[in-house]
């Protein structure tokens, strides 16, 4: 056979050369870690309930009126602790408000305090766990023992004396005070994930790569480190986030978080709780909405974390 013809034959009866599949590239194409986790993720019936409930608890604390909550500020004791009737489905309060209407508006507050505290505690752990992990020698060493400084401090004692030094103003509705209590306090597991996600992410081949092209150290944290260190840390905020919540109601039950006619679960958890015999539905529904909401955020942030960490496929 001459070369002619075997070049003829390789291209195929019209000649042309031989061409790759339409889809082969795509297909052939290495999956990042994020669309191997997002696989996994779609298996999971825990990760889709988890988010379900985490959707109606966003919607209730954006649109409260679309699950039919009235005015929860309009009371009548004539209605003390009476049973549930038409659109008071949770019955009435001591003081005759509606429960179902506290309880779908204090999503809320409770929400938001959550939320904002989170990111305030992502930001602080940000901040020294990338400092910490990427710097190392004496600058590791000074930001880490600070960590154990501020990680050996007693979380509800040290909550309890600083919201109560914060919210001193007879003004303040006591959610910027519990926020910031909440964040300053909650970052430390954060920066601690951050710090080694940092160092073993700083080693790889592709970051010295870039440092041999002449990236510099902030380049190097932002372009090439902190996208690859950050799937633990968001991890971590999801389950702060749960637990923020569930610390705004202790501080709103001890009567040092939300005040002056804020509505949170919390605060409707501890009006009733002096008439629990008398009447349970005040205290439970609350009660129940707020364990159910940090259930969400960790059942999420459990989920999420399985599928990034390769060593739980």
């Amino acid at each position: 056979m001459s070369d002619l013809e075997a070049v003829t034959t390789a291209a195929g009866p019209s000649g042309e050369a031989p061409t790759e599949p339409r889809h082969a590239s795509k297909r052939d194409k290495p999956r990042s870690l994020a669309g191997d986790a997002w696989i996994d993720l779609r298996k999971s019936k825990i990760f889709w309930f988890a988010a379900i409930l985490v959707l109606i608890i966003v919607l209730m604390a954006l649109f409260p009126s679309l699950f039919g909550a009235g005015d929860p500020r309009t009371c009548a004791l004539s209605r003390q602790h009476a049973g549930p009737s038409g659109n008071a489905f949770f019955g009435f309060d001591y003081q005759g408000c509606d429960v179902y209407a506290k309880t779908i508006y204090g999503a809320r507050n409770s929400l938001q305090v959550g939320l904002l505290a989170t990111l305030m505690s992502g930001v602080i752990g940000l901040f020294f766990g990338l400092g910490a992990g990427y710097f190392g020698g004496w600058v590791d060493a000074i930001l880490s023992r600070f960590i154990d400084v501020v990680l050996g401090i007693p979380f509800l004692l040290a909550a309890i004396v600083l919201a109560k030094r914060l919210s001193a103003d007879p003004g303040s509705n006591g959610v910027a005070a519990v926020t910031l209590t909440l964040g300053v306090l909650g970052w430390t597991t954060a920066a601690r994930i951050m710090r080694s996600s940092v160092i073993a992410s700083k080693n790889q081949d592709y970051v010295a790569a870039a440092r041999m092209l002449g990236s510099g150290p902030a380049r190097l944290m932002v372009r090439h480190i902190l996208p690859n260190s950050t799937a633990s840390f968001i991890v971590v905020l999801t389950i702060l986030l749960g637990a923020n919540i569930a610390s705004e109601a202790t501080l709103s039950f001890l009567g040092i978080g939300l005040k002056n006619g804020a509505i949170s679960w919390g605060i409707s958890i501890a009006e009733a709780s002096p008439f629990a015999r008398i009447a349970p539905a005040p205290l439970v529904w609350p009660s129940v909405f707020l364990a159910a909401t940090v259930l969400a955020f960790i059942m999420l942030g459990d989920a999420v974390r399985d599928a990034f960490d390769p060593k739980l496929r």
